[in-house]
């Protein structure tokens, strides 16, 4: 369901893209804009306007439907709980504070002792 809403959205969007720079440039920013056409000038903007707010309709209705459906699936689950596979066991102690040393990860098992201090042998 998710997937056929993200390819609409995503059709929606470039469709959007399409529909808002083949509009006629109204504001003339960098003096170009001109041409006429087999249409009236008033009356392809108005077409134009409203293809325009219909895709900007939907793609809005698009994107807040993938909103609600990612809230839904992801409710009740912490970043913290997707980097440690299940809930976090920490409890804090008695006066509020945590234990920050648990949160570091464990030393490595390469072999050497992970408590001796780093420092380069001389061969």
């Amino acid at each position: 369901m998710q997937n056929v809403i993200l390819i609409v959205h995503l059709i929606l969007s470039l469709s959007l893209i399409g529909v808002v720079l083949l509009q006629r440039s109204e504001g003339g920013g960098l003096g170009m804009g001109g041409g006429g056409g087999a249409m009236s000038q008033r009356a392809a903007a108005t077409a134009m306007g409203k293809v325009t707010w219909i895709l900007a309709a939907a793609f809005i209705v698009t994107s807040l439907t993938l909103t609600v459906l990612a809230a839904q699936e992801a409710s009740g689950i912490s970043v913290m709980d997707r980097l440690t596979g299940g809930a976090s066991t920490q409890e804090p102690a008695a006066d509020g504070t945590l234990d920050t040393d648990a949160l570091l990860p464990p030393p490595s098992a390469s072999g050497a002792d992970a408590d001796a201090p780093l420092v380069p042998r001389a061969d």
